[in-house]
C-alpha cells in the first residue's frame, strides 16, 4: 500500500483501519481493490448508498446532465435541477403520505441538517433546551454533538456541550423502566430539574447507537407528550430514511407526523453530499439568509436524487421487493444467532437495518475482521462497538444477500465456537 496515507493523512481516519486495502472501482453491491479483488459491501457508505454503487439509472441521468453543462453549483438560486427534485419529492413522497413540509436546503451533511432543525425549533419556541435520548447519534458539529450520547464523540468536542437534556430511549432498561412515564413525570414536575424543552429529537432506529428500535406505540406516546407540552417533534431520519426501514420514512409505520425531519445520507442516491431539513409550514419562520452556507445547492445531487425518486418510489413495486429481502435478512440473522445463548449473541434491528449484538465489542470486531478476510465488508456500531451491523444496498439481489450472509454465518460460528470451547 502507498505510504502517502501514513505520511500525510490525519490519524482521525477510521474505516481505512478496518479495511486496509486501496479500493479503485465499485458497482452495485461490490467494491474492487487495485488488484481487482471483489468485496461484497454490507457497509454501503454507512447507509449512504441505498441504491448501490454507481447505480446505472442514476449515473445515466447525472452523465447526461454534466454533458449538457447543467448547473453544478448555484448557492440557493433556483435551478431546473432543483425544481425537478422538489416536484419529484412532492409528488412521489409527500402527497401519497399526506405530508406537508417546506424543504430547507442546508449544508451538505447530516449534521448540517440537524443543526438547522435544532436552531429553528429553539427560535420557534423561544426556549433553548432540547430533549434527546440515550445512545442517540446526530452528528459531530457542536449543536448536533450535544444531542449525541456517545462519549467517544462527545469527549472530542474540546468544549462543554450544553442545551440538551438526555433521557432513556425505549427499552433502555427493559421492563425495569417505563421511559414514557419517566419523561411525562419530569415534564410535569417543576422540580425535576428539566428545563422545558423546545423540542424532542429522536431516531426511530438508532443506527450508530447499536440498532436499538423504538416501538411504534412508544413513538406515538412521544408525539403525544410533544403536543401536550408544547414541544416540536424532530425525527432524525438521516440513516433510517430513504427506504432503509422498509418505507421511505422510518416513522411511517407508527403513524406519527413529525414537525421537523432531517434527511441526508442516501437522499442523493449516489453518494453525493446532500441534506435537507423538512419543516411544517407554520414553523418555517426563517428570515432570508438567516441560516445559510455555500454548499446548499449541489445540483448534481438534485439530479441523482430525482432519478432515485422517479425510478424507485413512483409506486410501491420497489418497497414490495424490499420487503422480501427484509424478511430474508431477518430470518437468516435469527438463525445465525439461534445456536447460541442470547448473552453471547442475538439478532436485532428493523427493516433493512439489522445486525447481531455480541457480548462485547471485542467479539464483534473479531467477527468483522474474519468477514473481511473472506471479502465481506461489514462494520460495528453501538456504545461499545458490540453490534455487527448489516447496511446492505437496498438493491442487492437475494443471491448476493445470501452470499454475504453465508460469509457472516461462517465467521460467527468460527469465532463463537472458540468462545464456547474456551468457556467450557
Amino acid at each position: 500500500m502507498s505510504d502517502i496515507f501514513d505520511d500525510i493523512e490525519s490519524e482521525v481516519q477510521s474505516y481505512a483501519r478496518a479495511f486496509p486495502v486501496i479500493f479503485d472501482k465499485a458497482e452495485g453491491a461490490y467494491l474492487y481493490d487495485m488488484d481487482g479483488n471483489a468485496y461484497l459491501d454490507f457497509l454501503a457508505g454507512a447507509g449512504t448508498l441505498n441504491y448501490g454503487h454507481n447505480n446505472p439509472k442514476l449515473k445515466a441521468a447525472l452523465l447526461e446532465y454534466i454533458e449538457r453543462n447543467g448547473i453544478a453549483h448555484g448557492l440557493d438560486m433556483h435551478t431546473r435541477a432543483k425544481e425537478l427534485f422538489l416536484e419529484a419529492l412532492n409528488e412521489r413522497i409527500f402527497k401519497p403520505r399526506g405530508l406537508n413540509y417546506m424543504v430547507q436546503f442546508t449544508g451538505p451533511t447530516g449534521t448540517n441538517a440537524v443543526e438547522a432543525a435544532l436552531k429553528i425549533a429553539r427560535n420557534v419556541k423561544g426556549r433553548t433546551n432540547i430533549l434527546a435520548f440515550t445512545n442517540g447519534f446526530h452528528g459531530v458539529s457542536l449543536g448536533a454533538m450535544a444531542a449525541t450520547g456517545n462519549s467517544h464523540h462527545r469527549d472530542a468536542s474540546g468544549i462543554h456541550l450544553s442545551g440538551v437534556s438526555h433521557i432513556p430511549y425505549d427499552n433502555y432498561m427493559g421492563d425495569r423502566l417505563d421511559t414514557i412515564a419517566l419523561m411525562e413525570s419530569m415534564l410535569e414536575d417543576s422540580s425535576s430539574g428539566l428545563d422545558h424543552p423546545a423540542a424532542v429529537i429522536v431516531e426511530t432506529i438508532q443506527g450508530e447507537g447499536g440498532l436499538n428500535v423504538a416501538q411504534a406505540e412508544w413513538l406515538r406516546e412521544v408525539e403525544r407528550l410533544c403536543r401536550k407540552h408544547d414541544m416540536l417533534l424532530i425525527v432524525d431520519d438521516i440513516q433510517a430514511g430513504c427506504g432503509r426501514s422498509g418505507s421511505f420514512f422510518s416513522f411511517e409505520e407508527s403513524g406519527i407526523k413529525p414537525d421537523i425531519v432531517t434527511l441526508s445520507k442516501s437522499l442523493s442516491g449516489y453518494g453525493l453530499p446532500f441534506a435537507v431539513t423538512l419543516i411544517k409550514p407554520e414553523y418555517d419562520t426563517w428570515k432570508p439568509g438567516e441560516h445559510n452556507g455555500t454548499f446548499r445547492g449541489n445540483n448534481h445531487a438534485f439530479v441523482t436524487a430525482t432519478a432515485a425518486l422517479d425510478n424507485y418510489w413512483a409506486d410501491d413495486t420497489f418497497q414490495q421487493e424490499l420487503a422480501g429481502k427484509i424478511e430474508l435478512l431477518k430470518s437468516r440473522l435469527e438463525k445465525i444467532a439461534s445456536g447460541y445463548d442470547k448473552t453471547l449473541i442475538k439478532a436485532k434491528g428493523r427493516g433493512f437495518m439489522r445486525g447481531l449484538e455480541c457480548r462485547d465489542g471485542e467479539l464483534a470486531e473479531k467477527i468483522c475482521r474474519l468477514c473481511f478476510k473472506s471479502n465481506l465488508i461489514i462494520e460495528t456500531s453501538g456504545a461499545d462497538d458490540q453490534v455487527v451491523k448489516c447496511l446492505c444496498p437496498l438493491t442487492i439481489t437475494k443471491d448476493e444477500l445470501n452470499k454475504g450472509l453465508d460469509i457472516l454465518e461462517k465467521s460467527v460460528h468460527a469465532i463463537l465456537e472458540k468462545e464456547v470451547s474456551k468457556a467450557s
